[in-house]
């Protein structure tokens, strides 16, 4: 256990014998100023040094490496967490809004050939305390950047390592802690799933309006079978249920995400399909240029191709835009995250750098 997995009644414990208000100071220092508590001003100095020894309060990640691109605006975390297993995150700055992209799991187990953590296996979930950390890391960050004001990011995207709906209970549970504590709108929240349909149908009975976002990736069985594994248990028809059933449960539009191979799913025939399954639901398509992996030869599409797909959806009637790739050149663009200590700096940053 690590200081974001603790709960305003551990935290009391652990100041047993203290005002009351300490808890609150404390509180606000972790989900508001961004700061661990040894840091905190508003806490007597010998307070400090007795709980930045506390081990419940110590930090579930450890920066290993950081790098950075796109002039600086994207920044990607290679973590290592105390059993020794890595996970990545990613924070794409846009000056006056952000965006950080969060992991739910070490690896993942669905087996998406075409993503990098898929190629890479599952290792374990991750607990709501090391999901929690990598916003709150990712605000220190932005506090840094922004002479020490604290700034949170404005949007999370669950498109980091791992199927988050494959660790559903920890995710919701982060969820609800960004949202309450750290005031993160939850029209600001994304979860994206390649297709668990018992996940989206919980979700749906939620009481936070989140995003949910479904990676597609193929319309018709066939070629997803091939694509994403998960659609052998759960096939196309039964997912789009689910997601009919999303829609009608919070009147959330539901977003598609397609990567786009080439000379895979990028046809004619592929965006015909692909408005069959989106125009009933109103869904909103996010084109995704498939970004390069190792274990993968297969190429994404050319800006051509990309763009003329985006056209023949836009002429069909289906709201379609491309995704602006970022973080490319650093392994942080989607379908890229693996863990791996790429070439990059070390780095002592944020919470996580203890």
């Amino acid at each position: 256990m690590a200081r974001y997995d603790l709960g305003r009644e551990e935290l009391a414990e652990l100041l047993d014998g203290e005002p009351g208000y300490r808890v609150d100071q404390v509180w606000d220092g972790l989900y508001r100023q961004l700061v661990p508590p040894g840091e905190l001003s508003s806490l007597p100095a010998k307070l400090r040094g007795r709980l930045e020894a506390e081990e419940a309060l110590s930090p579930a990640l450890r920066a290993v490496a950081v790098s950075r691109a796109d002039r600086g605006s994207t920044v990607k975390w290679l973590w290592e967490l105390a059993d020794g297993a890595r996970v990545e995150t990613v924070l794409m700055d846009y000056g006056t809004r952000s965006t950080v992209c969060v992991s739910s799991q070490a690896g993942c187990a669905m087996g998406c050939g075409f993503c990098a953590t898929g190629q890479a296996g599952f290792t374990r979930h991750l607990s709501v305390g090391e999901i929690v950390e990598q916003v709150v890391a990712a605000g220190a960050a932005r506090r840094e950047a922004s002479d020490g004001r604290p700034l949170r990011p404005g949007n999370v995207v669950f498109m980091g390592m791992g199927e988050p709906m494959a660790n559903y209970s920890r995710v919701w549970a982060a969820v609800e802690r960004l949202h309450g504590d750290l005031g993160i709108s939850a029209r600001h929240i994304t979860i994206s799933t390649v297709g668990v349909v018992p996940g989206i149908r919980r979700l749906a009975r939620e009481r936070l309006p989140v995003n949910l976002a479904i990676s597609l990736h193929a319309a018709n069985d066939g070629l997803r079978n091939e694509l994403v594994p998960l659609n052998r248990r759960y096939p196309i028809a039964e997912l789009m249920a689910a997601a009919r059933d999303y829609l009608g449960a919070t009147g959330r539009r539901v977003s598609f995400e397609w990567a786009l191979i080439a000379g895979v799913n990028d046809r004619g025939s592929d965006a015909a399909e692909l408005a069959e399954l989106a125009l009933p639901l109103g869904a909103h398509v996010n084109l995704i240029p498939l970004n390069p992996t190792p274990g993968y030869p297969t190429v994404g599409s050319s800006p051509a191709a990309v763009s003329a797909f985006r056209d023949r959806l836009v002429t069909i009637g289906v709201n379609a835009t491309i995704r602006r790739n970022r973080g490319t050149r650093i392994d942080a663009a989607c379908g890229q995250l693996a863990a791996r200590s790429a070439p990059a700096v070390p780095v002592e940053l944020g919470v996580g750098a203890h």
